[in-house]
């Protein structure tokens, strides 16, 4: 077990009262995670101060509290540090109790608000098809070769992201592709991280709940390009308007990619249809199993990131054009007798959702209707619902307006949000189905053989959270059942 002193080595500032010496069995920002001989750091959160749990840590066996105040009264046997941020020490801490795994590995981080699922998937699955031990950290799951691990969040705290790095150093990892959200770099989840290299996809309304405005998003997002060292690369979206602002102040390597505009790697979409795209690639055409010009930007982001990782650009186009994308991205389902195509997508933002529907209008035939059944999450953004609302009656012949995750609010209060964005017109188009499954149902009843239905919103998940619960529920799931019933 490390020393105290030896994993507070890089944590600015930490002045230590008792023993310095004494041994650390484990690091825990939870009270309830607590063992014997663990440090427990206070740290602020959004909804609890870690702080007001500093004697339920004890009781719990913490031998070391690490605070940005200490309690008045103090308990024998326990080492207390005083620090200036607890959720920088919290990273700081976890890497020298770790081993500094970040620094054995390469940590590529993927951030935006779109597409950092598909294109840290695709990294891993290229990486691995070429050879590679690699490891995965996304919103979809965690994967340490062929070691799946639930994910719970878009990005862990940082001590299990930490934890996570030093089972991937055990299991031989060389490479490793994470996601990096804006929550977990403004609570500093990444601190004590050594990337080699950062991916910018885009970014558009979402999380404003948390954010508060726009300009606060675009600088978090920023920030995490601001942090790389010198020896890493980073590159961004040149299409994106708020592309080049992530490049402003890095120090890093500076590319980019692009469709549309001069760009260290450029692409240019040649076909776009139900089989696939087919496009040239820094010079090379190449036919891709995955579908839509937002994929198409993803593919441009993998491949550029994969040469700056030192693969030759014919290798990868090989490999990448046998790669399918992220579970629940996507996906397509055909009922086999009416032959209505089904999409399974997690767009859950206001650009997403026109991406794919976009996607969709420009593939399909004449007299193929479409049928949207979409919905907001609770305890989010409240000012995309109404926008979503919109996007979803625009693009399509039929919306069936129906709950998301309502976690703790009410979803007949979220849809009445979302209605109040559309006009006289676009209301005559919607249907109100607050339970998802019947929605679902209903949408497929709807359908006429050979039109195109998308359930968006929920994508990977398989659960619906209501008032604290989690339900098991899987569109993909609750769409292929509706396929068979509707076929008999």
């Amino acid at each position: 077990m490390p020393a105290l002193r030896d994993i507070l080595i890089n944590v600015p500032g930490a002045t230590t009262q008792g023993d310095a010496a004494i041994e650390v069995a484990g690091l825990a920002i939870d009270s309830r995670l607590v063992r014997n001989s663990f440090a427990f750091i206070a740290v602020k959160g959004t909804i609890s101060d870690g702080h007001t749990f500093i004697g339920k840590a004890i009781e719990n066996g913490a031998t070391v509290i690490v605070a940005e105040s200490l309690p008045a009264e103090r308990t024998d046997g326990v080492s207390y540090v005083k620090v200036k941020d607890s959720a920088a020490a919290v990273g700081l801490m976890a890497d020298a109790f770790y081993g500094s795994p970040s620094h054995q590995l390469k940590v590529m981080g993927v951030t935006g608000t779109n597409g950092k699922t598909t294109t840290a998937t695709l990294l891993f699955k290229l990486f691995e098809r070429l050879g590679y031990k690699c490891g995965l950290i996304s919103t979809v799951q965690n994967q340490v070769n062929d070691k799946v691990i639930t994910a719970t969040h878009t990005t862990p705290d940082a001590i299990a992201i930490q934890a996570l790095l030093a089972e991937m150093v055990s299991a031989g990892c060389t490479h490793v592709f994470m996601e990096v959200s804006s929550h977990a770099v403004h609570q500093q989840r990444i601190a004590g991280l050594r990337f080699c290299g950062g991916i910018f996809t885009n970014i558009t309304h979402d999380h404003l709940d948390y954010h508060k405005t726009f300009d606060e998003y675009i600088r978090v997002k920023k920030s995490f390009f601001d942090g790389l060292p010198d020896n890493a690369f980073a590159l961004t979206n040149a299409d994106d308007k708020r592309g080049m602002v992530m490049l402003q102040n890095t120090i890093a390597e500076k590319c980019t990619y692009s469709l549309k505009a001069p760009a260290t790697i450029k692409g240019k979409v040649l076909e776009n249809n139900l089989t696939g795209l087919v496009m040239v690639v820094d010079g090379h055409e190449a036919h891709f199993r995955m579908i839509g010009t937002f994929n198409a930007y993803n593919l441009l982001a993998v491949y550029g990131a994969a040469k700056l990782l030192g693969v030759e650009g014919m290798e990868i186009l090989a490999v990448l054009s046998d790669l399918h994308g992220a579970p629940g991205r996507f996906e397509t389902y055909m009922s086999p007798k009416e032959k209505i195509l089904g999409i399974v997508d997690y767009a859950h933002t206001p650009d997403a959702l026109l991406n794919v529907l976009a996607t969709i209008k420009q593939l399909r035939t004449d007299g193929q209707q479409i049928i949207t059944v979409a919905g907001c999450g609770g305890d989010r953004d409240r000012t995309k619902r109404p926008v979503m609302a919109v996007v979803a009656c625009e693009h399509s012949e039929r919306v069936i307006l129906t709950a998301d995750n309502p976690r703790s609010e009410d979803p007949e209060a979220i849809l009445d949000e979302m209605v109040a964005g559309l006009n006289a017109t676009q209301k005559r188009r919607i249907l109100r189905i607050t339970d998802r499954r019947e929605a679902i149902k209903t949408a497929c009843a709807l359908a006429h053989p050979g039109d195109i239905l998308l359930v968006a919103g929920k994508g990977h998940e398989t659960y619906q959270e209501i008032k604290g619960v989690k339900y098991p529920f899987d569109d993909r799931q609750v769409l292929t059942e509706a396929f068979i019933t509707l076929d008999k």
